[in-house]
């Protein structure tokens, strides 16, 4: 218990402390105009108060993945609470900060566009397939398992959920976006935080021995915890996925001081509460042998909160299996649908030009629907710590050629690169190379890119300075 409430603390300070640090070496400005004043076009730049931005990009970056994430890296046992801890603060923070101010600092530009103005045109274009097909594939899945889990309580075919839940996406993809998501979002993300709270609260008041924090692999079937665990637990941690989002919200930031509130901040957050549901995870079911037998992440969410809360307890539950995911659907697709126009300069004030857009996205969207494309699926897992990898190097390379102190961002991307690396070597859907041979690679090329970049770093374009 100890641990876990430690845990808890140091989060709260990272954000206190490191967090104010990260601010400072980015140098916010309180006096600059930020994009939300400058281009407000009442559709996608709409200045916002920065409390409602928190709840809205909590969400949108939370979702599911801080609870289901953080319950299946729970079956490693306690040694979760350190790459939540540490992941957080300084990886995760960090990159959530930069992606999200860069952005300010670029007029609202998505992510793959802001990569490209550091790391040069051919990763540009690399990024640009990579985060639409990213997207679609997470507002795809945010289809088809909420469809499927109100088929199953309703008796309704899943073909109706599932055109239900597309309309409902096509429209908070083309209006503006304070009409939907600034709507309903914080409402959303106000209950995803009280049902952590409930869950926190009957954990302590119940009497569950939460285990303290040990190094020992407790994963019932050996699986090793590098790079597994680093990969398992992403969005409670640090997620490339978050780096597509945040531009969403750059877009409606009223001044740059309310930064790390919004950025720094929700990631923190998101990390308290993949702490609390890891903690939930590993001791309610008598330890991780039990956890891995009580069944999918849906079935642990269900269960523990009805016993630890009641019947409100299986509201949340059920809130939380159904409409967060959607909630990060649809921003998936809104996200895509700004990451095209931005690379093909289509401005999207004109309704028809955001239909233009975001048809196509859906046509796909739903042709994926009627596939298996669980095989593809696996390769999420990699591509969104590959993503988080890049967007790490991206500011690394904003702050040596500003010549500020790079390595705030230099060492979590390096770590990034060995995690991303050994994991496509080692894993079934990338090389299935033994151990012996990942763990090494994976390191030397992580190594590799440190030293590149620190022999190439400072001689990036000068118009990169144009942001600081």
């Amino acid at each position: 218990m100890y641990s876990f409430l430690l845990s808890i603390v140091a989060l709260v300070l990272g954000y206190f402390i490191y967090g104010k640090f990260v601010e400072k070496v980015f140098g916010v400005n309180e006096e600059k105009t930020t994009p939300a004043n400058e281009q407000e076009d009442g559709v996608d730049y709409v200045p916002m108060d920065w409390k409602k931005i928190f709840l809205i990009q909590f969400l949108n970056i939370a979702g599911l993945g801080p609870i289901f994430g953080a319950i299946s890296g729970a079956l490693w046992g306690p040694a979760a609470f350190l790459w939540i801890v540490f992941g957080s603060i300084f990886a995760g923070g960090v990159h959530d900060f930069f992606s999200g101010m860069l952005s300010i600092r670029h007029k609202g530009a998505s992510i793959s566009e802001i990569v490209g103005i550091y790391l040069g045109n051919a990763v540009k274009q690399v990024m640009r397939a990579f985060s639409v097909i990213l997207l679609i594939l997470v507002g795809t899945v945010f289809m088809t398992g909420p469809a499927g889990l109100l088929a199953n309580l309703t008796g309704i075919h899943l073909s109706i959920w599932v055109a239900i839940i597309i309309a409902y996406y096509f429209l908070a993809t083309i209006l503006p976006v304070d009409k939907i998501i600034g709507k309903i979002y914080p409402l959303f993300g106000a209950a995803l935080i009280i049902m952590a709270a409930g869950i926190v609260g009957g954990l302590v008041f119940k009497g569950y021995q939460i285990p303290e924090i040990t190094l020992q692999n407790m994963h019932p079937n050996n699986l090793p915890i590098w790079p597994l665990l680093f990969v398992t637990i992403a969005c409670g941690a640090i997620s490339g996925f978050h780096a597509t989002q945040s531009p969403m919200m750059a877009r409606c930031v009223t001044n740059e001081k309310y930064g790390r509130r919004i950025f720094y901040g929700t990631m923190l957050a998101e990390g308290i509460v993949a702490l609390i549901w890891a903690a939930a995870a590993m001791t309610f079911f008598g330890g991780t042998e039990g956890l891995l037998a009580a069944g999918t992440p849906a079935v642990v969410v269900n269960a523990i909160s009805r016993e630890l809360m009641g019947p409100i307890g299986g509201f949340l539950a059920m809130l939380g299996v159904i409409a967060a995911p959607i909630t990060s659907g649809d921003t998936a697709f809104r996200s895509a649908r700004l990451t095209i126009a931005d690379s093909i300069n289509v401005t999207q004030k004109p309704i028809a030009k955001r239909l233009l857009l975001a048809t196509p996205l859906f046509v796909i969207a739903y042709g994926l629907t009627l596939i298996d494309f669980t095989i593809i699926w696996r390769y999420f897992a990699w591509s969104n710590q590959t993503l988080a990898m890049m967007v790490l190097w991206t500011s690394a390379a904003y702050l040596a050629v500003n010549n500020k102190l790079h390595w705030i961002a230099t060492i979590p991307a390096t770590f990034m690169t060995a995690v991303s690396v050994t994991y496509i070597l080692q894993a079934p859907e990338g090389l299935s190379l033994a151990t012996s041979i990942s763990y090494p690679m994976g390191i030397s090329v992580a190594l590799a890119l440190l030293v590149g970049f620190l022999l190439l770093g400072k001689k990036l374009p000068d118009k990169t300075k144009i942001s600081a």
